[in-house]
């Protein structure tokens, strides 16, 4: 009795310290998400996903990539990792088994529940500024998807917006050669996005599957 107490209270804290790999999700809208941002490195088979750092190789990559915001890894573990469209679109699958990048549609699904892309930021959005820049406009985080400004990286390889902002991929396309993104704001309870280059770098939110 002794050894399975202490093994859960090790699982309970291993679960804390290592959030985003834990599979901890939350029902949104009749919807199973994850509540953290992926930090997946390799694929569903296990092939590793390349991490590149340096900004002149990452602008002018046609495969997979991912990095750590600034090429921090203190990062991670509260805002997960960027990846290029390439890792999203990859056909090994970059989401864990019984889970998928949403589609635009889900994303608007989402956003939808929560009174529309003029409002539903502020429900998706964790409340407060401990991660957010003030005044984190609207956010109540009623949903409790805990959504939080990780920022992006930039198709020339440069970092930009954390604190500011959250973006995240959608596994269609905009356009061709334009995939989908999703974006949250520090100053405003809007939830928007569109067409973006697979070369820029956003977080990524699974759905379970159906």
């Amino acid at each position: 009795m002794k050894n399975l107490i202490l093994s859960v209270i090790f699982l309970f804290i291993y679960c804390i310290a290592h959030a985003q790999n834990c599979n901890c999700n939350i029902t949104v809208c009749g919807k199973i998400w994850m509540t953290h941002n992926l930090t997946s490195k390799t694929y569903r088979n296990g092939d590793p996903i390349q991490q590149v750092t340096n900004p002149s190789q990452w602008s002018n990559l046609t495969t997979g990539a991912w990095c750590y915001y600034n090429n921090s890894q203190a990062n991670e573990e509260t805002y997960g990792i960027l990846y290029n469209w390439y890792a999203v679109n990859d056909p090994r699958g970059l989401a864990p088994t019984g889970w998928h990048i949403p589609t635009w549609q889900e994303w608007v699904a989402l956003s939808d529940c929560f009174g529309g892309d003029a409002n539903s930021g502020g429900a998706l959005k964790e409340s407060g500024t401990t991660h957010w820049v003030f005044p984190n406009a609207g956010a109540t985080n009623s949903s409790g998807f805990t959504a939080l400004p990780g920022g992006w990286r930039s198709t020339g390889g440069g970092f930009s917006q954390i604190g500011f902002e959250g973006y995240w991929w959608s596994s269609n396309f905009f356009s061709p050669d334009y995939p989908w993104g999703r974006r949250l704001t520090y100053n405003t309870t809007i939830s928007d996005g569109g067409g973006n280059v697979e070369t820029h770098g956003f977080s990524v939110r699974c759905i379970k599957d159906n």
